[in-house]
Formats: C-alpha cells, sequence, structure tokens
C-alpha cells in the first residue's frame, strides 16, 4: 500500500533542510576580537610562538598565578601608521614607544636593558577585531630576552623590578668558552661570562659608521669598561658584542661589553 506525505509536511521538511544547510554555529568571540583595549596590567600564559604572532586571544590569569607576561602599555594605533592590518607602519610606530615604557616600567635605562633577561612584545587586535574598527595596541613583558624560545615564569608584577638592587636572576651572563656563540643565561645559573656594560656608539641621527669603525669603538670602550668594572686586575679576559647596519637602521646604537667571570 503506497502511503503519500501530506504536502504540508514536504514544505515543512523542505525548510527544515534549508534552515540546516544555511545555518553554522557562531564563532565565540575572543579578546583579540574587541573593539575595546585589553586591561592594563593584565597577566598571561604566554610562549614565544605566541609572541611571535600579530594578535593573542589569550585569556588573562590573576597575576598571583604563574605567568610569563604582564601588560604594561596599552593605547591606540593612530591613522598615519595605514589602514591595512599588516602595515609595517604599525610596528615602526610603536617600537620607540614600547621600548621606552618597557625602561620606564622596570626602571631601567636603555644601557641597561640591552643586558637583561627580559624583553616585550605587542600584538594588536585580530584581522576581525580590525574589521569592526579596533585599533588598539597592547605591550607586553615577557620573561625572556628576544631571541628566547622559552619564557620564564614572572614576579607577581615586574613593575621597578630594577629601581633597587637588579634581581641576579634577571641579569644577562653566558655560558661557552668565547661571547660569540655562547648560551645566555641568567646569572643566577653556572655561567663564565657577564654582560657588565654597554657603550653608545652614536645618536640618533647619526649614519652607519661602518663595521670596522663600530668594532674598534666597541673593543675599545669595552677594554677599558671592563677593566674597571673588575678593578683593573694585572690580567683579564672580556669580550663585546656588537651590531650591524640592519640593526643600526632601526635604531641601535649600543653594543654590549662583557667580563670573564664565574661571579
Amino acid at each position: 500500500m503506497l502511503r503519500r506525505t501530506p504536502l504540508a509536511l514536504v514544505g515543512i521538511t523542505v525548510l527544515v533542510l534549508l534552515v540546516s544547510s544555511c545555518s553554522a554555529p557562531l564563532k565565540k568571540q575572543t579578546a583579540a576580537d574587541k573593539t575595546s583595549p585589553p586591561k592594563l596590567g593584565s597577566c598571561y600564559v604566554l610562549t614565544a610562538t605566541d609572541t611571535d604572532k600579530k594578535s593573542n586571544a589569550s585569556a588573562p590569569v590573576s597575576c598571583s598565578e604563574p605567568h610569563t607576561s604582564e601588560t604594561f602599555a596599552i593605547g591606540t594605533l593612530p591613522a598615519s601608521t595605514g589602514k591595512d592590518y599588516g602595515s609595517a607602519g604599525h610596528g615602526k610606530w610603536i617600537y620607540p614607544r614600547c621600548e621606552k615604557a618597557f625602561e620606564k616600567f622596570l626602571g631601567v635605562d636603555d644601557l641597561r636593558a640591552l643586558r637583561v633577561q627580559l624583553s616585550w612584545a605587542w600584538f594588536r587586535p585580530s584581522e576581525r577585531g580590525w574589521e569592526k574598527g579596533a585599533r588598539w595596541y597592547r605591550c607586553d613583558l615577557v620573561g625572556g630576552p628576544t631571541e628566547a624560545t622559552s619564557y620564564a615564569e614572572l614576579p607577581t608584577t615586574a613593575k621597578g623590578l630594577f629601581r633597587a638592587k637588579p634581581p641576579e636572576e634577571w641579569l644577562t651572563c653566558a655560558q661557552g668558552p668565547s661571547v660569540l656563540g655562547s648560551k645566555k643565561v641568567a646569572c643566577t645559573e653556572k655561567h663564565d661570562w657577564r654582560a657588565v656594560t654597554s657603550v653608545r656608539l652614536g645618536k640618533a641621527t647619526d649614519p652607519y659608521p661602518g663595521d670596522r669603525l663600530v668594532q674598534v669603538k666597541t673593543r675599545d670602550y669595552c677594554s677599558d669598561s671592563v677593566g674597571a668594572w673588575m678593578n683593573y686586575p694585572v690580567g683579564y679576559e672580556f669580550g663585546y658584542t656588537w651590531f650591524h647596519e640592519a640593526e643600526w637602521k632601526a635604531g641601535n646604537r649600543l653594543s654590549v661589553c662583557w667580563a670573564k667571570t664565574d661571579r
């Protein structure tokens, strides 16, 4: 016996199928999608992979809990940096602002900032947030230098960390027969070298003087400054880290002096 389906039910069935085929689960909005800026002083558990990205959707954690990142500056990107999400103008504008805020937050000058086991990363909204008009930025302190592959846990807050006696666990030392190619570690770890001073090689407006001149000037300064730091012993070893034209054009005018010491 042939059973017929009433036309009314057929219509309902088709409607249900159409609704099912056109519907999709809504994407949950993350912190990076929001148009409102992140909260100053927020803490996060970030990895080195996270800080390689333009935006970050990690949820903040209590700063009394283990964390590797702390937001020390927030603000708004001006229109002059570019309309495109990936415009290079954003980074050029943000770098000196995050760097100065980083130094002020820790209580260091630029000479000391180059010799600590801490650095910073910045984030913008997600592309979804950008399309909705979000233009905020956030600068985060992270528990490791710029080349770190993993981050150490930070204190409850790192604000003013270097205003009193510099904490050894955040100062930079190195393991190896020479500074070149050495492994950079915290000075609380076993080490062969300690970054003790820095030298400023020029003004912001100065053209790059050339590799040889930068190297010689760094070497001569470090020979004297490391000797003074070690109280002029009869014999001592020193090393130095200097940079090249690309770093100069990016704004770096500093070199680092290293003393051969296990203390």
